[in-house]
């Protein structure tokens, strides 16, 4: 019987579904965490009579043909790039994203790492780095004796000395977006990779059109919605269990028929 197959394929789809959905729950209180979609495809169908076909000599043509679903499979788990809000820290290391954009990360292998978590810290050597010493790229070392650090909305990072008013300048963090955000590859530590999927980054400065503008003692939240998350938890259960009904009504059939005599 087909649906022991279909309803087995039901059951695996939705499983993965409460994965996707448990993984958005987790990273509720992910910084700058962006929530995913499991999206769906219905499998091949198996065709026991064509539509159009004719059925007598006359040609008569069949209006409707009998196709049969083989079920269902996971097409893709989508991420939602929207903005998540905005949480004030009053730190001046901590930079958000309002708009579109990502910072650039100098990764260990050499590929440059995109990332929206801007809660960055100073190293012993005065770089900007990320929580695990990964370099923020476009900002000098800025010295020991810095009593203060702006960073302002274009993304100038300026730092001030000790007994001088005059504002040193370190660098210009620079923005990078991409064609398809949502083909950008997930390296984990709220790092991704470029991909053939997402497209080639385009980088320039904060502000400028298309470009996000940087927000200074601020870090974007996770935008997982808990109460959809959780309607849809509940949702892919219900579709599991159901389901799970498919495959016993298909084994008590065959046990019925296995009983004839």
């Amino acid at each position: 019987m087909r649906s022991l197959n279909i309803g087995a394929t039901g059951m695996l789809a939705q499983q993965q579904n409460v994965e996707v959905v448990s993984n958005n729950i987790a990273n509720m209180n992910t910084t700058a965490y962006t929530r995913r979609r499991t999206e769906f495809h219905d499998l091949l169908y198996q065709t026991l009579r064509r539509a159009g076909s004719t059925s007598s000599d006359s040609g008569d043509i069949v209006p409707a043909g009998v196709q049969l679903g083989l079920g269902v499979k996971t097409a893709a788990v989508y991420r939602i790039t929207e903005q998540g809000s905005m949480v004030s820290t009053n730190n001046s290391l901590d930079l958000a994203i309002e708009g579109k954009g990502y910072f650039q990360i100098d990764l260990p292998s050499g590929e440059t790492g995109y990332t929206r978590d801007g809660s960055f810290q100073l190293s012993p050597d005065g770089e900007v780095v990320t929580h695990d010493g990964y370099k923020v790229q476009g900002i000098q070392a800025i010295p020991n004796e810095a009593v203060s650090i702006t960073v302002n909305k274009s993304g100038e990072v300026l730092y001030k000395l000790d007994g001088q008013n005059a504002l040193q300048n370190a660098g210009q963090i620079q923005l990078a977006i991409f064609p398809n955000e949502a083909g950008l590859n997930p390296m984990g530590d709220n790092l991704f990779t470029e991909t053939e999927a997402s497209g080639n980054a385009t980088v320039n400065n904060p502000g400028q059109p298309g470009y996000g503008t940087v927000l200074q003692g601020f870090l974007e939240s996770s935008n997982v919605n808990v109460v959809a998350e959780i309607t849809e938890l509940i949702s892919a259960q219900r579709a599991y269990e159901m389901n799970s009904k498919v495959i016993t009504t298909s084994d008590e059939m065959m046990s019925t028929v296995s009983r004839m005599k």
